[in-house]
C-alpha cells in the first residue's frame, strides 16, 4: 500500500480533521511500536511499509543501537504506557491516542501480510493487543 493510500485510510477511521494530524498520528503510533516490537520483526514489518513511516518503525532500534543498547527484544510496556507515548509524540489527549492507535493498526492489518500480522499480535502484551482488529489480539503477557 502507497503512503497517500495508507494516510488516506488511517485519517478516515480515526476521523482526524486533517493530513497533518494523521501524519503525526501514525508517526507516533508507529514509532511507540518500534519501541514495543523485537527489532527483528519491526525490521520484517518495516520492509512492507513505504520509506518514510519504515524509517519511523525502525528509529527505536536504531537508537537504541546508536547508544550501545541491545535493541533485539523491544521493550516492555503496558497499554496505558503505550498510549501515554503515542499521545506525547501525537500532540493529542489519550483517549484520541487509543482510537488513533487502533485505526492505524487496523491499517496496518489490511497492508501487511497475515502471518506477519499474526507475529506482531503474538509480541504484544493483551492489553496492546486489544487494539488489533478483532481475531488478531495478542499474546505476549510482558
Amino acid at each position: 500500500m502507497h503512503h497517500d493510500e495508507l494516510i488516506g485510510k488511517i485519517q478516515a477511521l480515526a476521523q482526524l480533521p486533517d493530513r497533518g494530524s494523521t501524519e503525526r498520528a501514525t508517526q507516533a503510533v508507529l514509532r511507540t511500536l518500534g519501541e514495543r516490537l523485537p527489532a527483528g520483526l519491526a525490521d520484517h514489518v518495516a520492509a512492507q511499509l513505504p520509506p518514510d513511516l519504515a524509517a519511523t518503525l525502525r528509529l527505536p532500534s536504531e537508537f537504541a543501537v546508536a547508544r550501545g543498547q541491545d535493541a533485539g527484544s523491544g521493550e516492555r510496556f503496558d497499554l496505558i504506557a503505550f498510549t501515554g507515548r503515542v499521545a506525547d509524540r501525537a500532540g493529542t489527549t489519550e483517549d484520541a491516542a487509543l482510537r488513533e492507535s487502533a485505526a492505524v493498526l487496523e491499517v496496518l492489518d489490511a497492508a501487511l501480510a497475515p502471518e506477519l500480522m499474526n507475529k506482531i499480535a503474538a509480541a504484544l502484551p493483551v492489553d496492546i493487543g486489544a487494539l488489533l482488529p478483532s481475531g488478531r489480539a495478542g499474546g505476549d503477557v510482558g
